[in-house]
């Protein structure tokens, strides 16, 4: 994921203290957000820190869960921990909704069901994505993203040193598989709440939202962080323009009319709007960066171009899966390019991209 380069001018923070653990480095505690509505952080590794969990008390008893967060021993002891602090168990679940099929928002998800029996419901889409890795040995998992690597410019060598090892791909197979499937503008299964799927794809190809038109919330997954801006990558089989969906659903989820944004990283914050709109700057800013590289640097690969962007820390730092984040995030802004005319790839297996303006 990105920064966007600043402070945001058109959003309020809610989550003090969400964001006060986030600058003093440490994990917020357990929070009560909404009357049957609690907010509860699942660390896990990595500069995000934590996922927010959502759990949702449901009428009649029971609990309804947003995200679970990633599979870990400490992760689940969390969680329990968690549920435990607002007078409930992990037992009381009878539901799980997946905003995306990411580790660190499905990781969960399997122990979960194991424990309470609950149902797992998530977007067509990215159960399909779930069900292409957990019926895959690792080692072809491995093969696969090799050549994706290297039909992006990447030396072989290189290639197979930043997709790691299959041993490192074991936990993709315990992946819990959904139970039920949520189409656009379905309804959750959860008593008591009216939470509305919101397709959101772009991060993932199945990426959903959920919005409570009642309560005036919108629990925005990955699509809206307040502070970073989601990773927007190409992938082998995956969608042929996913910045441009992402961007497309920004423009929708822009007049949602939320009260509160509930993102599953960082704060709650106000301002969906301007949020989304500030995102759609951010890639604006980016496309014309990466614009001005093909025109510097013509007949390039999404590899080489990759180094000539502005990123969080210096190129020569970037390795293993920051460096596919990099290089895949830069294919997708190029696809964008393309399908605006304004960049054209040479065909070839290894394309390499010039600006339409230097044919």
């Amino acid at each position: 994921m990105e920064g966007t380069d600043g402070g945001t001018t058109g959003t309020e923070v809610t989550g003090h203290a969400q964001r006060s653990a986030w600058r003093e480095r440490s994990v917020p505690g357990v929070e009560r957000v909404r009357p049957g509505l609690w907010s509860v952080p699942v660390p896990m590794d990595g500069p995000l820190r934590w996922v927010n969990a959502y759990v949702l008390e449901l009428a009649g008893g029971g609990l309804g869960l947003v995200d679970t967060g990633w599979d870990a021993d400490d992760s689940w002891a969390a969680l329990c921990a968690g549920l435990t602090a607002l007078g409930g168990d992990v037992s009381h679940v009878r539901g799980v909704l997946v905003t995306h099929l990411h580790l660190d928002h499905v990781g969960l998800a399997a122990r979960v069901r194991a424990a309470s029996g609950a149902w797992v419901a998530m977007h067509p889409a990215d159960a399909a994505g779930i069900t292409s890795f957990t019926g895959r040995r690792p080692e072809e998992m491995v093969e696969t993203e090799v050549a994706f690597l290297v039909s992006l410019g990447a030396p072989p060598e290189d290639a197979r040193d930043d997709a790691g090892t299959a041993e490192e791909r074991v936990g993709l197979l315990r992946v819990a598989r959904p139970d039920r499937l949520l189409e656009h503008g379905d309804h959750a299964d959860l008593p008591g709440w009216s939470l509305r799927a919101v397709h959101t794809p772009g991060h993932t190809e199945g990426h959903l939202c959920f919005a409570d038109e009642a309560g005036g919330l919108f629990f925005s997954g990955d699509h809206v962080l307040p502070r970073i801006s989601p990773n927007i990558s190409t992938h082998s089989g995956g969608a042929a323009d996913p910045l441009r969906d992402y961007l497309g659903a920004l423009a929708e989820v822009a007049g949602q009319g939320a009260e509160e944004v509930l993102p599953g990283h960082e704060w709650r914050f106000r301002g969906l709007a301007a949020r989304a709109g500030e995102l759609r700057a951010h890639h604006e800013h980016r496309l014309a960066e990466l614009l001005a590289a093909v025109r510097e640097h013509p007949g390039s690969t999404p590899w080489e171009l990759a180094a000539f962007l502005t990123w969080s820390r210096p190129w020569s730092q970037y390795e293993r899966r920051m460096r596919i984040f990099a290089v895949t995030e830069t294919d997708a802004h190029l696809r964008l390019l393309a399908s605006r005319g304004l960049v054209t790839g040479d065909g070839a297996a290894v394309p390499t991209w010039t600006a339409a303006d230097l044919r």
